[in-house]
Formats: C-alpha cells, structure tokens, sequence
C-alpha cells in the first residue's frame, strides 16, 4: 500500500485518508475516490490529498476484516457486517467465553495492521453481546500477511468457545446450630443471594433443606436434594468452614462424596471447597456467598453452569485477578460501594438506546381517515404494528409521541410498555412532535431511534442492526439504513445532536443535520426496501402487505 500525498490527476481510485470538509460536501475518511469526489476536491482548489493507494496483492480493509471473523466463528458465535475495517463476533446465546489465549496473542503477533480484541477469558456474556472486535488497521492488508492470520486463526479450531449456560437445578442446605438466633438473617440472605446467582445463570432453586450444624444431618440433607434432582449442591454453613475435615466438606465425603480442593487464590471466597458426590458438584460456601457482590464462589459456579468440569488445578490458577475486594489504599471501602458509581470503564453491555415513535400527525394526505389507525386482517392499527416491531428490538424505552386524534391512537396502544409524550403543538409539523418525544427520554440514553409512525414493515432486527453499529466513538454517532444505496428511515442518533435539535421549527425533522455532520455518519445497507416505504396516502396503502381497512 503507497500512502501519502497524491496529486489529483493521479488520485482516482484511491482511498481518501482524511476526511475533507468541502463547500456544502463532506468526503468522508476512506472513500474510495472517483471522478465526481475529485471534481469536487479540484473545485476546491486542491491540487493534492492524502490517500492510500493499493498494491498488487494489497486486500481491502473490509474484505480482510470478513475473511479473518470467517476463520474465527464457532458454534454459537455470530459476526456483524464488515465496516471500516471492523467486524464485531457476538454472543447468540448467554454463556461462558473461554479464550485459547495464547493463540489470540499469535494472531496479534502476525502485523501491527491486523488487530483482534477480546473481552476476558471466563467472562459471562449476553446473547447478541460482543465478545471480541477485528480492526484492520490501515486500509489494506498485504495478501501473504491476511493468510498467516487466517492461518493461525484455523490451526487447531476457533479460540473462541462459548459454553451456554444450562437449566441445572440446584439444591441448598442450610445448616443451624441450636440456641444462635441472630444466624437467622445473615442465612436467609445466603438463601436470597444463591436464588439470584442460580436464576442469573438459567438455573432453578430446589426447596431449602435446614439441617442442624453436624456432620451426620448435613449428609442426610445432600441425600434428599439429590434423589429430588438436584444437579448441584450447596452447603451454606452456619459457621465458616476451616479445614477439608469440617462439618460440610465431612458431610459431603459422608453421602458418598469427595473433597477435590479446599480454598482458592480469590478473596473474597477464599474458604471455598469443592467436592463431588459422584457427578454432581457439591460446594461448601464462603462466608461472602452471603452476599450478592462478586466472589470467588460466583466464578466456580459459572463454570459449573456453562458445562465444564472444575478441579483443584483451575482453581489454583484463578490467582491472577483474583483480589476482587476493596482495600485501605483503594477509594472504594466495600460499605460503599452499594451508594457509589462504578468507575468509567469501556463498556461491555450493548449501549443504551431508546426510541421515538413519531405518531402524531394529522394525516392530511389521506384524510378523512387517519393512517395511523387504519388495521390489517388482524385488526392491528398500523401504528400498533409500529411500536410492536420497536418493541421487538433492543430499544428502551419506547416513547410514542401522540397529537391528532390522541386519544384513539392511545387507546390502539392499551397494554403496551411504552411512554406516551403528547405535543400540544402538533399541528406547527414534524419538528414539534420530534421535540417532544426528545424531552421525554430519559437522561442516561447514549442514542435515540427516530422510528416514523406509517413505517409498519421496519422489523425489529433491522433496528438491531442499527444499534450494533452505533458507537460514537468510533465516528459512527448518526447510523441510516439504506437499501441498494437509498437512504431511508428509521435513524439513529447520539444524544451529542439532541441540544441542535430541540432548535429545529416547522415541518421538518432532523435529516438535514446529516449533511453538517456527514463525518459522524455511518451506512447500514439492509436486505430489503422496508426502510423505505412509508405508507401515507390511499395508493400506498394498496402495497402494504395485506388487506387493510379504516380504524
């Protein structure tokens, strides 16, 4: 790849470095150049850009970033399009992410221009979070540098594997000794807090077994739970356990078990101890298992859950990282931290974004009736269609901005989750309406669909698909779909933008801001038209899927 200044004669099919902010133009950063670009560059009196050329055996960014995500899936992995270079891998289904490390490193190792991020090993995901990212660096890859990485990315089987988590039951015995009444409140806590770790991880909780604190009723506890159906098997002690030959780990050994590794390099939950009774696994609780803040406990039984077999060795490496409690030289002293933010860190959860039905216009195109409330054989209004398919993505909340007829259109959204924002200026056009259904979201939104009420075929995975590609820090703070090259509707946009446009009057929405920050934007191609076809006139209405008739 030939990077640097080229003159404008020469640029044609290039690949733009910068972006250039022209009259009434934005050429964004990695456009590919052709005549209309460098007519416009030339009339702007440029002789010359910055540009990236490639080479003979040169792969494009995209192109190398989908051929190295091809060789990096495995079962239940999924990968997003391929854009400026990047590919995201996502979870399909919530589980356990278990890295080969070393491997990831070799890919790493390959060239500076190939790049492969990952969360950590052992992390609990999501379905449809993401789990690791390729970025192509440059614009280019050299083709003998790619197939050294899609070489080592295939040696041996992807270096990803996500083990779903399973719908184990689960069985708790709670010891007691007699006369100790102030032990009551802390074991109902051990009680609430393993129900909400369990349920967390797809798991069920059996009826509790209280037994007194001795070796012989424990057992007999651990007897009734597994002919029950229990899969695990917990033991939360009324006193902390301190040796393998103490009342739990005993009483497991008792009911035909064994004692595979006492204690663990993670604090809090050094007392763990891990057993068996034949091949259900039995634990013995630390004393932090009490509560609901992370322990070591939380990372044995998420392994448990994802399917793999834990023993005393991958227990004794869990060191590195291991110190999870907050001490003096920290800011964070551990009775705080129920009243305290988390530190900012890169966030690993999908980010927060809402929704904005617009549904109050009055319909003057296909007057008497109102668009909004026409139903199909179903009898759905098409503006309940509309907010069923927002609702079918990840968008939340859904705000319904309502005007025209608000109370009909209210009453065709009965029982739905959703936020109604009236405008009771409606009738001075779209702006009014978009600024409403902004000044309903809540503070914390990162972005906000703009979603048009007479759009009823826009599903919610092309929402979804909006939303992953959403990240302002990436450039990508306005995401359009389009189809075929067509730019359609809904939109996506940060709440950097939301302060320009509770300016905008009249009857216009906030399409025109794209243009001013065309670098900010980024495209999303869709496999059908849905993203633009709207439905507000009688002839219109005689293509939408369906015999349709008034509301």
């Amino acid at each position: 790849m030939i990077f640097g200044p080229t003159p404008i004669d020469e640029a044609k099919g290039a690949v733009l470095a910068h972006s250039l902010r022209l009259t009434g133009k934005v050429l964004k950063k990695g456009t590919v150049l052709d005549d209309e670009a460098i007519a416009a560059i030339r009339e702007a009196g440029k002789r010359e850009v910055i540009t990236a050329r490639l080479e003979a055996g040169d792969v494009p960014e995209d192109e190398a970033a989908e051929r190295l995500a091809q060789a990096l899936l495995a079962a239940h992995l999924a990968k997003s399009r391929a854009a400026t270079g990047r590919v995201n891998l996502l979870a399909e289904t919530a589980g356990l992410l278990v890295l080969d490390a070393k491997r990831i490193d070799a890919i790493n190792a390959v060239d500076e221009s190939v790049t492969l991020a990952t969360l950590p090993n052992h992390s609990v995901v999501t379905a449809k979070e993401m789990v690791a990212t390729i970025k192509i660096i440059p614009f280019a890859v050299p083709g003998p540098v790619l197939a050294v990485a899609d070489a080592v990315a295939r040696r041996a089987g992807p270096p990803f594997a996500i083990h779903p988590f399973r719908p184990l039951k689960v069985g708790l015995v709670l010891t007691e000794i007699p006369g100790i009444k102030d032990k009551e409140s802390v074991m109902e806590g051990a009680v609430e807090a393993t129900a909400t770790r369990v349920e967390a991880l797809c798991g069920s909780m059996l009826p509790v077994e209280r037994a007194r604190h001795e070796e012989g009723p424990v057992a007999e506890a651990l007897g009734r739970l597994k002919r029950a159906g229990a899969e695990v098997l917990l033991i939360a002690g009324a006193s902390a356990v301190v040796d393998r030959r103490d009342v739990g780990p005993a009483a497991i050994v008792r009911a035909g078990g064994k004692i595979e590794h006492f204690g663990m390099p993670v604090d809090p939950g050094n007392l763990l101890c891990l057993g068996r009774v034949g091949d259900i696994p039995a634990m013995v609780l630390p004393g932090c298992a009490r509560s609901p803040k992370l322990n070591g406990f939380d990372w044995v039984l998420q392994r448990v859950f994802a399917g793999l077999k834990v023993t005393g060795a991958d227990i004794m490496a869990m060191g590195v990282g291991g110190l999870l409690k907050e001490i003096e030289v920290r800011p964070l002293p551990r009775e705080q931290a129920p009243r305290t933010p988390p530190a900012a860190l890169a966030p690993r959860r999908a980010r927060r974004v809402a929704a904005v039905v617009l549904a109050a216009g009055r319909s003057r195109r296909m007057a008497p009736l109102n668009k909004l409330l026409v139903a199909d054989t179903q009898g759905i209004p098409m503006v309940a269609r509309v907010v069923d398919n927002v609702l079918a993505s990840h968008a939340r909340p859904v705000v319904v901005v309502t005007g025209h007829e608000r109370d009909r259109v209210e009453e065709a959204l009965a029982n739905r989750p959703v936020l109604i924002a009236h405008a009771e200026d409606y009738a001075e056009g779209l702006s009014a309406s978009l600024k409403a259904g902004l000044a309903a979201l809540p503070a914390d939104v990162e972005g906000f669909l703009v979603c048009l009420g007479d759009m009823p075929l826009v599903a919610g995975p092309m929402l979804d698909r909006l939303i992953a590609a959403f990240d302002p820090e990436e450039g990508r703070a306005i995401v359009m779909p389009t189809f075929r090259g067509k730019q359609g509707n809904p939109m996506l946009w940060s709440r950097e933008f939301l302060t320009e446009m509770l300016t905008i009057t009249g009857d216009v929405g906030a399409r025109h801001l794209v243009g001013k920050h065309a670098d900010r934007m980024v495209e999303v191609e869709m496999a059908d038209d849905a993203v633009l076809r709207d439905f507000d006139t009688t002839d219109a209405l005689k293509g939408l899927p369906g015999t349709v008739r008034a509301g």
